[in-house]
């Protein structure tokens, strides 16, 4: 799907078809080791479905949230979620700051925004003691340092850089966790 009408509507480019599977499947596929059992998931600017399809696929114990303001990606989700047969993912046109606060209990998000600006967003959504996933890559360490101030701000009760790794090899995908406070302050 991705490969052919994720291509066709702009939700990946020509040249990233090649690396599918290590580059975008498999590297949201990874953010599961940092999910917790039956957890309500959030997947914020969920794009082309990376990581939360992937992330569904792999935990059909999840239930998931596919959350995207753009009409023309929604739309791919809910083609995507109901071709794949995703009983226990939704799709919701929104912006995370439009989503009511304290309802998840795990937020991810890849390639949405700077650390900085990803927890404004998605640490409110958090109920006490979630967490944010959010995969980062080589800036993880630079992005984590910058939004110091923001986290504090926000009551984050903790935050670190992880490498999280799949069997066989594959390069360790780098995510930020962030668990959110018991008393915070929403955006």
């Amino acid at each position: 799907m991705l490969a052919d009408a994720g291509v066709e509507r702009g939700l990946i480019g020509p040249r990233e078809v090649a690396r599918l599977w290590e580059r975008h499947l498999l590297n949201s596929a990874t953010i599961s080791m940092a999910v917790p059992d039956a957890a309500d998931v959030v997947d914020v600017g969920s794009g082309a479905g990376l990581p939360g399809i992937p992330l569904a696929l792999a935990r059909p114990d999840l239930r998931l949230r596919l959350v995207e303001p753009l009409l023309r990606r929604a739309t791919f989700l809910t083609e995507a979620v109901a071709s794949l047969g995703l009983t226990s993912v939704n799709v919701v046109r929104a912006r995370a700051e439009d989503l009511p606060p304290a309802e998840a209990q795990v937020v991810v998000a890849r390639a949405v925004a700077p650390l900085d600006r990803l927890v404004r967003w998605t640490l409110p959504l958090l109920r006490p003691g979630g967490r944010l996933v959010a995969l980062k890559g080589r800036s993880a360490e630079q992005e984590l340092a910058a939004a110091h101030t923001t986290l504090a701000r926000l009551g984050a009760a903790s935050s670190e850089v992880r490498d999280l790794a799949l069997p066989g090899g594959l390069a360790a995908t780098r995510a930020v966790v962030v668990v959110a406070g018991e008393s915070r302050r929403h955006r």
